[in-house]
């Protein structure tokens, strides 16, 4: 008689989707999570948590340049060993939150912090937090401006706003390298913009997936042609709006153009459903020169946007609220902005945006 023995294996861990992010997080918000009685902000860049048991967690901010080096990182670590138990998180505007328990740790923190990282401490209530960026000329395959390289010389300027909260309310701004704007709705946008279609190199367009890159287009101005015997594409002009999409799928496709290129600022987005709801933001000036180290041009037209808003917004109204209650007549006036033809929305899926109303001035 033999007996046969079922070994039961052990299957790898499941590695698929989200990871548990609890198990990432400080003690304290494990133990309080959801059970959180009220926040206080102590000064610019310090919120104070309270839970409904009296635990209290410190929250630290400090604003990164988002692209560092390993050695940065690893001293990003070392302080956070030293003051915060290991613990530490990244916000999605690329801010570094360090959480403290000890209210005498603070200071020391904050000294590390300025004097070893070279960071700010700011970014919270009334302020511009660090600002939102794609990833430019470091990374992508498709930028026609440094994103990046942008931040650096806009925050350079807007360094004090950061550290101070003196606006009506919080200020977010996001920069993006290309037309597709990865980057998102923000308060104040900087987009690149390209103002022709893409240049065709025929003969290399067989490294693409065609289908793919047809279906890709978002107004459908991409079709399929036969050049010299091979598959090609061509792009129908009078239905192209020069987003780059193409070009993000087939490098043959080369929308970007030195000579051309500009930069857009965009207003009165935001994601929040707080007050008003999530909104997209609007265009507000056009053709500022892609000029690279410190787009100059770009960081007058900010200055002048938020130095408007400091002035007119009531308090809490964010840049978008501000603009709706004054009217964009009003706004174009206060920042000196030309209107021009550009301004309308006429995008041709956009029929449900349209003011039609006969009172409407312009």
């Amino acid at each position: 008689m033999t007996t046969t023995t079922t070994v039961k294996k052990k299957l790898a861990p499941r590695d698929n989707g989200a990871p548990d992010f609890k198990k990432f997080l400080h003690p304290i918000m494990i133990k309080n999570y959801g059970k959180w009685k009220y926040h206080e902000k102590v000064k610019p860049g310090i919120i104070k948590r309270v839970a409904e048991n009296g635990d209290v967690l410190y929250v630290i901010r400090a604003g990164s340049p988002r692209t560092m080096s390993v050695d940065t990182v690893r001293k990003i670590c070392d302080i956070a060993d030293k003051y915060c138990q290991g613990h530490l998180k990244f916000t999605s505007r690329c801010n570094v939150e360090f959480l403290v328990t000890n209210e005498k740790d603070i200071e020391p923190l904050i000294k590390d912090v300025t004097t070893i990282l070279g960071f700010p401490i700011g970014g919270t209530g009334h302020s511009v937090s660090n600002i939102l960026h794609t990833q430019g000329w470091l990374h992508c395959n498709l930028p026609g401006t440094d994103a990046a390289g942008a931040v650096k010389a806009l925050m350079d300027d807007l360094y004090e706003e950061f550290t101070n909260e003196r606006f009506p309310q919080r200020v977010k701004i996001s920069t993006s390298c290309c037309s597709i704007n990865c980057g998102g709705q923000a308060d104040i946008a900087i987009n690149l913009q390209h103002h022709h279609p893409p240049t065709i190199n025929h003969k290399n367009m067989q490294i693409c997936e065609l289908p793919k890159v047809t279906a890709i287009c978002p107004v459908a101005a991409i079709r399929p042609i036969n050049v010299e015997g091979k598959s090609s594409l061509e792009v129908v002009e009078e239905k192209c709006m020069y987003c780059g999409a193409c070009h993000g799928q087939c490098p043959s496709m080369e929308i970007r153009d030195p000579k051309t290129d500009t930069l857009s600022i965009w207003v009165g987005g935001k994601s929040a459903n707080t007050r008003s709801g999530p909104s997209f933001m609007k265009l507000a000036t056009y053709g500022l020169p892609n000029n690279p180290p410190r787009w100059p041009e770009v960081g007058d037209a900010v200055r002048k946007i938020l130095k408007t808003y400091k002035e007119g917004a009531k308090e809490y109204e964010r840049i978008g609220e501000w603009i709706e209650r004054i009217g964009w007549k009003r706004f174009f006036e206060v920042t000196g902005f030309k209107f021009t033809k550009y301004h309308i929305d006429t995008y041709r899926f956009a029929r449900t945006t349209f003011n039609t109303s006969a009172q409407v001035r312009l």
